[in-house]
C-alpha cells in the first residue's frame, strides 16, 4: 500500500451491470393506469356531452379536441412504454415530456369546462 491507500483505489472501477429489478414494470404500469385515466376522464366528458340536450358548436369542437389530445397523449404514452421494454429507456426527451404535460393539463381544463359549463 503506497500512499495509505489500498491497491486499486485510484483506478476506476467498471460500472456493475444495471438490474433494473421491477422499476422498469412499475414505471410502465404506471403509464397504463394514467391512460386508463385520462381515458376514463375523456368517456366521461363525451358521456356528460351527449346526455346534454342541445350541445352547442363550442361544445362539440371542445369534445372533438379532447378526443385528438386524447389520442395523442395515448400515442406518446405508447411510445414510451415501448421504449421501456428493452431495459433501461432512453431518457425522456423535453419535447416529449412538454408534449405529454400539455395533453394533461388540457384535458383536465377540457374536462372542468365541461362539467361546469352553463346550462349542464
Amino acid at each position: 500500500m503506497a500512499g495509505g491507500q489500498p491497491p486499486g483505489a485510484g483506478t476506476p472501477r467498471p460500472a456493475p451491470d444495471r438490474d433494473p429489478g421491477l422499476q422498469p414494470e412499475r414505471t410502465r404500469l404506471a403509464w397504463r393506469r394514467t391512460t386508463l385515466s385520462a381515458t376514463a376522464m375523456a368517456v366521461l366528458a363525451g358521456r356528460q356531452l351527449l346526455r346534454s340536450d342541445a350541445p352547442g358548436a363550442v361544445e362539440v369542437t371542445l369534445a372533438v379536441l379532447m378526443g385528438l389530445l386524447w389520442a395523442a397523449f395515448v400515442a406518446l404514452a405508447h411510445h414510451r412504454m415501448r421504449a421501456m421494454a428493452g431495459g433501461r429507456p432512453p431518457a425522456l426527451p423535453p419535447r416529449t415530456a412538454l408534449l405529454l404535460v400539455g395533453c394533461t393539463l388540457a384535458l383536465a381544463l377540457g374536462g372542468a369546462v365541461i362539467l361546469v359549463r352553463p346550462g349542464h
